[in-house]
């Protein structure tokens, strides 16, 4: 079946109790049980819920898995995805990646006796030079989080598997809808449900997707026991989102690629960062490993921090906000909010400077965003 199909008619629906055409929400923390030998499928909605499972199964379909796991938010899916690990292993990591998964690999990994190294850039090569017999894991975004860099997954994976490395691909940006990292030799995806799965910004939640049962057990156990998992309403507005991703992100693309098109012919903007496009450095392994770009766009304009607080201030439908995905248009300066926790020297290194401009291109009219930003960019210094 095609991947809308797939999005909408998964196992359980209709439900077979009821008939109901979307999963009731099981809003119990606890089951009971027939006897007391007898230990039913669900009993504690921490180890398992009806409604949770549900949509463990739509985002296994999704990403073509055999496995699929919800948590509460992001950053609880990239911790439980680190599980595999132990003390000693080393992690090689993409230089440009989201501030929170810096934050849990340098105050809460290293500490544990886990090393890491940042990857100079987004090249096969470059990664490739930081492994060590050590490795145990490659840590990537692609498209990455602030500047939309890509890595060939593929490539990565084929060197990885002859040292029996795992890499585990941050897939929030693209989506399953344009990307599956574990048809392209990834061991695991990570997502943020909050973002373009969820699609309405309304819901905090994370998910994994993978094939190896072996993996799945670390993770499945770390769930279990750690707890940090979605509730049943959240699971059920995730599953909500995910019935229109198809549409919502065609339409997150098509807005994106018009906006990224005007604005590299702005004289205020300095560069555009869009995978779409044929100028973004990467645009050729984009268009082998995605079906689409998506609608996060990146630039850097050409009056410093200053154009950008201008910017933010003209905008009248871009909101100043830390998150990104939903169905309205969102900006946000990486250097002072999403990566603000950094160190200038540390920013550097990633190349986020003041500058930069994050957007996610919402599912207003192209114009009227194109007119909104053109109007906001009036009397910026060129």
């Amino acid at each position: 079946m095609q991947f809308e199909t797939l999005a909408i008619h998964d196992p359980h629906t209709p439900d077979p109790a009821t008939g109901s055409v979307t999963v009731p929400i099981y809003q119990t923390s606890t089951f009971g049980r027939e006897e007391l030998g007898h230990r039913p499928e669900f009993f504690y909605s921490r180890i398992g819920n009806p409604t949770r499972q549900a949509l463990e199964t739509s985002l296994a379909l999704l990403e073509n898995a055999r496995f699929g796991l919800a948590f509460a938010s992001g950053a609880a899916a990239t911790m439980a995805a680190l599980q595999i690990l132990k003390p000693g292993d080393h992690i090689v990591s993409g230089i440009d990646i989201y501030g929170g998964t810096y934050r849990i690999f340098e105050q809460l990994l290293r500490p544990w006796g886990i090393t890491i190294s940042y990857a100079r850039d987004e090249s096969t090569e470059s990664y490739a030079r930081c492994l060590t017999p050590e490795t145990k894991l490659i840590w990537l975004e692609s498209p990455s989080n602030p500047l939309l860099r890509i890595s060939d997954i593929r490539a990565l994976a084929e060197i990885s598997r002859e040292k029996s490395i795992r890499v585990a691909v941050d897939n929030t940006f693209a989506t399953p809808y344009f990307q599956r990292p574990l048809e392209l030799g990834a061991d695991i995806a990570v997502h943020s449900t909050t973002k373009y799965l969820g699609g309405h910004s309304d819901v905090i939640g994370g998910a994994i997707a993978l094939n190896d049962p072996a993996l799945h057990t670390i993770i499945k156990n770390y769930q279990a026991a750690a707890g940090a998992i979605p509730g049943p309403w959240d699971c059920w507005l995730v599953m909500r989102g995910i019935k229109t991703l198809k549409i919502r992100m065609k339409e997150h693309e098509a807005g994106a690629l018009h906006l990224a098109r005007m604005l590299e012919s702005h004289p205020a903007v300095a560069r555009v960062w869009y995978p779409g496009l044929p100028s973004h450095p990467q645009h050729d392994i984009a268009r082998r490993q995605m079906s689409g770009f998506s609608g996060m766009i990146t630039i850097a304009l050409k009056g410093g921090l200053s154009a950008v607080e201008h910017l933010l201030h003209k905008t009248k439908l871009f909101t100043l906000a830390d998150s990104l995905g939903g169905v309205e248009s969102l900006a946000a300066s990486p250097a002072k909010m999403t990566l603000g926790a950094l160190s200038p020297e540390e920013r550097d290194k990633r190349g986020c400077t003041d500058n930069l401009l994050r957007l996610s291109v919402g599912l207003e009219h192209p114009g009227d965003l194109e007119a909104d930003l053109n109007e906001a960019l009036e009397g910026i210094p060129v």
